[in-house]
């Protein structure tokens, strides 16, 4: 069975939330869409814990959050503590997000990126591996004791 990907977006981020599905499913991925529906203004937490808690669910997975800056939603996954929220606005980031970081939700800011750049992003960050050894290390310190 594919793995399916969680994306959820604010009403900022809605536009470019709906061009990364038809990307991602013309490519054979499956998609949970967890909002928002359209540009009516509404609160980016309420998207961003849903595909958190969906990444949390199902360990290995990686999800996709938008908002219009990005550090909103971002903050937001990331109070999720088996969450590695990345904010990227350029290839580069996403490639070492997933290979020193071993981030599990690309964030994106859907107002200062081109669409191009997005999807650019969204490729390399599901394409690029992990690469462990010492950067595991540094992963291990990230969670907060209670």
């Amino acid at each position: 069975m594919a793995q399916i990907i969680p994306i959820g977006a604010d009403h900022a981020g809605f536009q470019l939330k709906s061009i990364i599905i038809n990307h991602l499913e013309s490519k054979g991925y499956e998609l949970k869409d967890f909002g928002c529906y359209s540009e009516e203004s509404i609160d980016y937490a309420d998207y961003g814990h849903p595909v958190a808690d969906y990444v949390e669910a199902n360990g290995g997975s990686k999800g996709i959050v938008i908002c219009g800056s990005g550090n909103g939603i971002n903050m937001t996954v990331n109070k999720h503590q088996g969450i590695r929220g990345a904010l990227c606005w350029k290839k580069e980031i996403a490639q070492l997000a997933r290979e020193h970081n071993d981030a599990n939700i690309l964030t994106l800011p859907a107002r200062f990126i081109t669409v191009e750049e997005a999807i650019e992003m969204v490729d390399i960050f599901w394409n690029t591996a992990f690469e462990g050894g010492r950067h595991q290390n540094r992963i291990d310190k990230i969670p907060m004791c209670k």
